[in-house]
């Protein structure tokens, strides 16, 4: 069976990068670690929280990398000389991906009581009416 795909339509000219920011974010690994909220705060704003308890400022790092928002969580295992009798809250590493569309851009982080809040704001393109001059064969 051949895969079709959104690209392939004969009215989608270059829409091929697209497809594939869309096939790599269905394959990025992102299996549930952490749990995450996203949320419209206004026109033009968006938010994404992620629960992070445990993590700190310095265990986090986030990045944009070929129009993806990539956030990493990665702990100190400080468990060294201690006794556990149940260790239910998980300290393992993660890494969410996030697919940025045109104009989006990431406008601030804040880490508060356990939740990584990454605010993102979408800027509106400008719509440009172009002209092309047919020349003679």
């Amino acid at each position: 069976m051949t895969k079709v795909s959104f690209a392939s339509h004969p009215y989608l000219l270059g829409f091929e990068q697209l497809d594939r920011l869309v096939e790599r974010s269905a394959k990025s690994g992102n299996e549930g670690y952490p749990p995450y909220n996203i949320e419209q705060t206004s026109e033009g704003s968006y938010r994404i929280t992620l629960a992070v308890a445990g993590f700190r400022e310095e265990d986090l790092s986030i990045t944009v990398e070929d129009a993806q928002l990539v956030i990493r969580g990665r702990q100190v295992d400080d468990s060294e000389g201690r006794v556990f009798l149940h260790r239910g809250i998980a300290s393992r590493q993660f890494q969410r991906t996030f697919v940025l569309a045109d104009g989006v851009e990431v406008s601030g982080a804040l880490l508060e009581n356990g939740l990584l809040h990454v605010d993102l704001t979408r800027h509106v393109l400008d719509s440009i009416v172009q002209t092309i001059e047919i020349r003679k064969g």
